[in-house]
Order: C-alpha cells, then sequence, then structure tokens
C-alpha cells in the first residue's frame, strides 16, 4: 500500500487528511454517514439498526483486511476471536459488574492475548496451514462456548446489559461509526509506518523480506495480535448492543461473511470493505427479510459476487476506484494544468491547492 503524498502548496485541510490517510470524498461520505439517521426515512428504528449492522461489519472487514491484505494470511477463526472479546466482556460486566464501556477494552485485550499465543502457535506455519489451523482454533472455541453452559449458559444464550438506558439505536449507530474510523485510522497509521512496510513485504514474498533483513515471524504475530484485539473490542460492542450472545457469532459463515466484505471491497486496501459494507449489508438485509424462506440466500449471493470481482476486478471496489474515478479525476486535473500553464497570465499552478493532483 504506497503512502499518500502530498503536493508542495497544500493547503493544511489536504496535509492533515493525507496524514490520516483519508481523502476529501472520504471525509465527505463519513459527514454524510453521520447525518444520515437523522434524515427520513432513515430515521426509522429498523434502518438504523441496519446502518450499524454495516458499520459493525466494515469495522470487521478493515480488521481482517490488516491481515489478510498485508501478511497474506485468511483468518479462518476471527469471528472466533470477536465472539471471544464479547464473552470476556459480558462474562466481566454480569459477574463482577464492570461497566460496559470498560468491558469492551477487557474484550480487546482479552482477545489482544488469545490471539498472540494462537499466533505464537500457527503463524510458524506457512502457506494454508495457518489459515487451517486459524479455522481449528476458532472450532475450538465456539465448542467451548457451547459446552461450558454453567459459564456461557451455551446455546440459550447469555443475557448482557446494553451500554445505553434507551431503545433507540441512534446513540448505538454513533458510537459504532466512531469504533469505525478509530479502527481504520489505527491500522491505516501502523500499514503506512515501517511496520506496514514489513507487512507488505511479507506478504508479497516472505523469503525476500527474511533475506533483507526482517523477522516474518515476529511481524506476523504483532499483525495477528493487533487484529484479534480490534476483533475483540468489536465484539465488546456486538456484546453490549444486541445483548444475548450465543456461540453461533463464532461461526465460520460469520467469518465467510466478513472475509467476502472485504474482498469486494478490495483486499489490501483497508477502506474497501468498509465502504461496500454499507450497501451490501442493507441489500442482503432487505433479500433476507423479503425471502426469509430462502435462509443462507445472502451466502450463495456473496460467493457469486466473489467469483465476479476475482474475474473481472481482483482488486475489488478499490481498484475499480483507482482505474476509473482517481484515473478520470488526475487526467481532469492534468488538463487543467495544461491549459493554465499555457496561459502566459496565468498564476504558477504548482502554488495553487485547487488544481493540484
Amino acid at each position: 500500500m504506497k503512502t499518500p503524498t502530498t503536493p508542495q502548496g497544500a493547503n493544511p485541510i489536504r496535509r492533515a487528511l493525507d496524514g490520516l490517510g483519508m481523502r476529501p470524498l472520504g471525509l465527505l461520505g463519513l459527514v454524510l454517514l453521520l447525518v444520515l439517521p437523522l434524515v427520513p426515512p432513515f430515521n426509522r428504528e429498523y434502518l438504523v439498526r441496519w446502518l450499524i449492522a454495516a458499520a459493525l461489519i466494515g469495522a470487521e472487514a478493515v480488521a481482517f483486511d490488516f491481515t489478510a491484505g498485508f501478511i497474506n494470511i485468511v483468518n479462518f477463526g476471527f469471528h472466533a476471536f470477536l465472539g471471544a472479546g464479547a464473552y470476556t466482556s459480558a462474562l466481566l460486566v454480569v459477574n463482577l459488574g464492570l461497566s460496559p464501556w470498560v468491558g469492551i477494552f477487557a474484550g480487546a485485550a482479552g482477545a489482544a492475548l488469545l490471539g498472540f499465543f494462537t499466533g505464537v502457535i500457527t503463524l510458524r506455519l506457512r502457506g494454508m496451514f495457518a489459515a487451517v489451523m486459524a479455522w481449528f482454533v476458532g472450532l475450538a472455541l465456539m465448542g467451548l462456548a457451547t459446552k461450558l453452559v454453567w459459564l456461557t449458559r451455551g446455546p440459550l444464550g447469555l443475557r448482557v446489559p446494553r451500554l445505553f438506558e434507551t431503545e433507540s439505536n441512534v446513540p448505538y449507530f454513533y458510537v459504532i461509526v466512531a469504533m469505525l474510523v478509530v479502527t481504520y485510522l489505527i491500522l491505516g497509521g501502523i500499514t503506512r509506518s515501517r511496520m506496514g512496510l514489513a507487512f507488505t513485504a511479507i506478504g508479497q514474498n516472505m523469503e525476500a523480506a527474511r533475506t533483507s533483513g526482517i523477522n516474518p515471524t515476529y511481524y506476523r504475530i504483532v499483525n495477528w495480535t493487533v487484529s484479534c484485539a480490534m476483533a475483540g473490542w468489536l465484539g465488546g460492542f456486538y456484546a453490549h448492543y444486541y445483548g444475548v450472545l450465543t456461540p453461533d457469532l463464532m461461526s465460520t459463515a460469520k467469518t465467510i461473511e466478513v472475509l467476502a466484505i472485504a474482498y469486494i471491497g478490495g483486499r489490501g486496501s483497508l477502506w474497501g470493505g468498509a465502504v461496500v459494507a454499507f450497501p451490501f449489508i442493507c441489500i442482503m438485509e432487505t433479500i433476507r427479510s423479503s425471502l426469509s424462506t430462502l435462509p443462507g440466500l445472502h451466502l450463495i449471493l456473496y460467493g457469486l459476487l466473489l467469483i465476479v470481482i476475482m474475474i473481472y476486478y481482483p482488486g475489488g471496489v478499490a481498484q475499480f476506484y483507482r482505474n476509473h474515478i482517481a484515473a478520470s479525476r488526475n487526467r481532469f486535473l492534468r488538463s487543467l494544468t495544461g491549459r493554465l500553464t499555457a496561459d502566459p497570465e496565468a498564476e504558477d499552478v504548482q502554488s495553487c491547492p485547487s488544481v493540484t493532483p
């Protein structure tokens, strides 16, 4: 992933956005998203609930892509680590009276610790072996959540206190959008650092990275642990938003849904999954509510979309944006720059922020 470069003479807002790994278009989209639940018909409770689900899975896709898109390891147990964070937070709140706001960070710490030990065991393996081992760990966690009925209540469901004493979904929407933004900023900042360069080198060619002095095992474990910590943090929100936890939260089907969103958005982009989550989740929820007699249809649609994406746009929506939208914008700016330069009375365009690519 290339580090954004700010042209000399760009205005301070542009420089600040580049430092955060954002573009003006992304900032505009975020502002519109924040206003959306206040505008009819999107202020209806069930639509706000869909937006919350989309923001949650978008944040999950960012955390998932941090591993799959950079160190080239697919964490098939991703939702199990999210579930581990959810159960950690829930049990601490229920049994020790901890505040849910503290519990979600405890869930992040618990998932990070579990992710670290899992990484130490699995990330010495190569190829599909690490992904398969992660899947087995996820199945084991789901089995424990099912069998330890005395602790988790198993399939009966563990009731959990919610974050707010209100039936409105709007406060939860703003909390999860803030968590989505924080997840993107933290992970994006890491990928633009020297550590991020090491992640990319390992993902592209681990042997070449090793000969360059990079310790693949160390960096893979760091990447994995951070991703699991973010998953556990989001799991804590899940627990205290929905209010009920069952072992199905850790199922592989949930991970596959996150994988599909991340890959459709664009592997290695981070922002791609966050962007496509909103339209896709709303469409899938509409299909599920309209065709309730066909359970699992959304997974089939995800599979078909993945096939189309892998054939025509392997880089997902992020590649489509680069090839068409960004390229068209750059061509327009270059043509505009040429016209201004041809005018002898025009100012030096290099010092004009409005025409700087």
